[in-house]
């Protein structure tokens, strides 16, 4: 299993705009190219993106499912790798001051990426998740300061 954090220099509110925008998938996940819609309305639990992945000359067809959301807090993924299985990938997002505590936990579900899961694998998983935070955390810090601050309020009793 392989979990790390990152603290964002903004609101969660501010995170969490960058996270339900689809058309934004391809600007932090590292190894996507071409994200696009899948099924539903992303985030919706049960909706979709679907992207490319590129491994030197091969191309391959993913898709990313919603499975657990709750709004500001966390966002549970399943990852549909095609031959190599799918994976769950997990944000927990924290408000930390006036900045962001995002923690993220990936691990393979079924497939051949569960089968063959090991010591390994989980040290390349966790140079990918400190480049995918680092890359996630400078398309937040770029964001408007005023970005997310309506879901916010909206999000308030």
């Amino acid at each position: 299993m392989a979990v790390r954090h990152q603290l964002i220099a903004r609101e969660p509110s501010v995170l969490w705009a960058v996270l339900e925008d689809e058309s934004r998938y391809t600007d932090w996940v590292v190894g996507t190219f071409g994200s696009g819609p899948g099924d539903g309305r992303w985030p919706e639990v049960g909706s979709s993106i679907k992207y490319t992945v590129r491994v030197g000359p091969k191309e391959f067809h993913g898709r990313t499912t919603v499975r657990r959301l709750d709004a500001l807090r966390a966002l549970e993924l399943e990852a549909h790798g095609g031959p190599l299985g799918t994976a769950r990938i997990a944000f927990d997002v924290r408000p930390w001051g006036d900045k962001t505590l995002v923690i993220l936990d990936e691990h393979p579900l079924r497939g051949l990426g569960g089968s063959l899961h090991n010591t390994v694998l989980d040290a390349f998983a966790q140079i990918r998740h400190r480049s995918m935070l680092r890359r996630l955390a400078e398309v937040v810090e770029k964001m408007p300061q005023d970005t997310g601050r309506a879901a916010e309020r909206e999000d308030q009793p």
